[in-house]
């Protein structure tokens, strides 16, 4: 095995005076399953095609791709595991000081908005030539959407990376049809019958349904909800239609999504001959901090049913879930073995939710995922089909391999699912095998008015599941603990749902280290209901919390046990009429202000974070969902 070419020398040691594809990639070259330009690239090289990696381009000349000579076929740009404008800055609007995708971390490597300026410098560099975009920015951007670090309405990224087609998505099929019709010399403009791309056209379709259009969107809220509603509900390999939006005297068409990946194509994917590294020209650089939370990780499937309103993995992976073979994932385990870094510890086994190993119910692979109903959401569909045993059968495979000491789920499990599942084998399993101290699930929030916007379940799922995993956790022996994800500012909170929340937590004695503000990202309801104030599902009003100082309060209540928030909680309780909450009270969240610097003289550091349902460290945070943490897609 040997890393695919990198640049004009790599690709003459090969021998190559002519290569086939040019693949841009905004994250340094990572030769792993987990990153989205290497699963793409190793599968057109086994299909025949000679691909040339290009990481990171300067955008600033074109030498930065001529260097490599002209494909024969096309190029194909990636802006990389995460949107790139997430990953630069934090919901806040912040820069971050770090990428963890590039060499070393360092920050600034890739630009702002990466495949509109790569696409544009790939017209710069070669002119006409077939041009495709691909993974989750360009997947996520597709229609004309809301840009948050704008405050403006955008239109399709198809049209402002100058691309022939968007290939949305995992990918994998619809990248291996484009290859094969650019080799029999379909120019990429004409290829308009392929499931899972965008294109552009002068008409639509005879039987696509057709949107809003992308200056209707832009200039009324009522019709950008409306949009958003109809792009959701057809998104389904099975049922969902053909998409069409104008913008100006053109459409952007986007096909129905590729059919989901059999167990036997997953396993193909997967057994590519990866070198499972990064490219050694990083070495020097310290490598790419990345690749360390996925190394010694298993994906074990795709897709995820629970179809939270903030989560983008419904628009790009699907709500069909997809798995491989038991086989598949020992066999990759096996692999850990030889790698002389592994220390016998597997770090997860998942993949969106981990304990989704099947599709929701029967009818999903012949008829789709129900177009106006949820699997999980107000509570489980009775056709769901609650079954832990293929997941607990394949982590019990995993611990019997000699040499493997354990086996971590830290992906995130679905908690509601969980607990429904009337055989607690995987319950009691996940507490006595598979959990490293702490096990990170994410209620987001407890009062019923914002989980209901969330589409998540009621608070009293939560305890449920929260109480029988201490009681497990009892009965074992092991002093082990929950981390809540929590989520502050998400639209519908008001101040009083983030004070009920604070009031949880001091209740149960959670002290969380972080939590995440909400974060408006291209291709989900609850941006959209940021942006227009409505729920695109029931068209009514909902309320937005868009003023940066009440979000700082919202996310302060959330830590109101920290001295430095202390201002802002009681501000906070004083604007909600929550005067009683200030005192001596059990109850209550803070002390009088006038004593607060003869206690802090006082104060002998005791804390309750060694308490039943506490939160020692949280290293996780939820802040890593708005960076892909924690949430394998592409």
């Amino acid at each position: 095995m040997a890393f695919l070419p990198i640049n004009r020398a790599e690709m003459e040691e090969r021998g190559w005076d002519w290569y086939d594809f040019l693949f841009i990639s905004a994250d340094a070259y990572v030769d792993h399953p987990s990153f989205g330009a290497a699963i793409l690239s190793r599968l057109l090289e086994a299909e025949g095609y000679r691909v040339a990696v290009c990481p990171q381009p300067d955008v600033s000349t074109p030498e930065s791709l001529t260097a490599y000579g002209r494909p024969r076929l096309g190029v194909l740009v990636s802006g990389g595991v995460i949107d790139s404008m997430v990953n630069h800055y934090t919901a806040a609007k912040k820069r971050r000081s770090e990428d963890v995708y590039s060499p070393g971390g360092k920050a600034g490597l890739r630009p702002d908005r990466a495949t509109i300026a790569y696409g544009n410098l790939v017209r710069r560099a070669f002119g006409k030539i077939s041009l495709i975009i691909g993974g989750t920015e360009a997947s996520l951007r597709r229609f004309a959407h809301y840009d948050y670090w704008s405050d403006k309405v955008r239109r399709s990224i198809i049209f402002d990376s100058r691309a022939d087609l968007i290939s949305f998505g995992m990918g994998e099929k619809s990248i291996a049809e484009i290859a094969r019709a650019l080799a029999e010399g379909t120019p990429a403009e004409l290829l308009t019958g392929i499931r899972g791309t965008c294109y552009i056209a002068d008409n639509p379709p005879k039987n696509a349904v057709i949107l809003p259009s992308f200056e209707e969107v832009r200039d009324d809220k009522e019709k950008y909800a409306m949009a958003a509603n109809i792009q959701y509900e057809e998104q389904d390999p099975i049922r969902g239609a053909i998409l069409a939006q104008k913008h100006g005297d053109k459409y952007l068409v986007q096909n129905p999504m590729s059919p989901p990946l059999t167990q036997s194509e997953m396993d193909r994917i997967y057994a590519l001959p990866y070198e499972r590294a990064w490219h050694p020209g990083y070495d020097a650089l310290g490598g790419i901090p990345a690749y360390s939370e996925v190394k010694f990780s298993l994906t074990s499937s795709r897709g995820c049913f629970g179809s939270c309103s903030f989560c983008a993995i419904t628009f790009h992976q699907g709500r069909i879930i997809q798995s491989r073979s038991h086989q598949s994932i020992i066999n990759e385990a096996k692999n850990f073995l030889w790698d002389r870094d592994f220390k016998g510890y597997i770090h997860d086994v998942g993949g969106p939710t981990a304990n989704f190993r099947a599709p929701a119910c029967e009818k999903q692979l012949k008829s789709g995922a129900c177009k106006h109903r949820q699997c999980l959401y107000p509570g489980i569909c009775p056709n769901a089909k609650v079954d832990h045993g293929d997941y607990v059968a394949l982590l019990r495979e995993l611990r019997a391999i000699p040499g493997i000491k354990k086996v971590f789920v830290r992906s995130g499990i679905r908690y509601d699912y969980c607990i429904a599942d009337r055989d607690d084998t995987f319950f009691r399993e996940l507490c006595q095998y598979h959990v490293s101290g702490q096990l990170k699930v994410a209620p987001e929030h407890i009062s019923d008015n914002v989980l209901r916007y969330m589409g998540k379940p009621g608070v009293e799922v939560y305890n449920k599941f929260k109480d029988k995993y201490y009681g497990i956790c009892r009965e074992i022996g092991k002093e082990q603990y929950l981390v809540p994800y929590l989520m502050s500012s998400h639209p519908g909170s008001t101040v009083n749902d983030a004070i009920e929340l604070a009031l949880y937590l001091k209740k149960n004695h959670i002290h969380p280290e972080q939590v995440q503000d909400f974060y408006p990202t291209p291709g989900t309801l609850s941006t959209a209901m940021f942006h227009t104030g409505l729920d695109p599902r029931t068209m009514k009003r909902v309320y937005v919390p868009r003023d940066p100082h009440e979000k700082a309060m919202q996310r302060a209540l959330l830590q109101w046990s920290r001295p430095e928030n202390y201002g802002l909680v009681r501000e906070a309780l004083i604007r909600a009429n929550r005067r009683d909450l200030i005192g001596y009270g059990e109850n209550c969240l803070i002390r009088p202000k006038i004593n607060r610097e003869s206690e802090r003289r006082n104060k002998n550091g005791s804390t309750d974070l060694g308490r039943k349902g506490s939160v020692r460290k949280n290293k996780g945070g939820a802040q890593g969902r708005g960076r892909g943490s924690g949430r394998k897609g592409r």
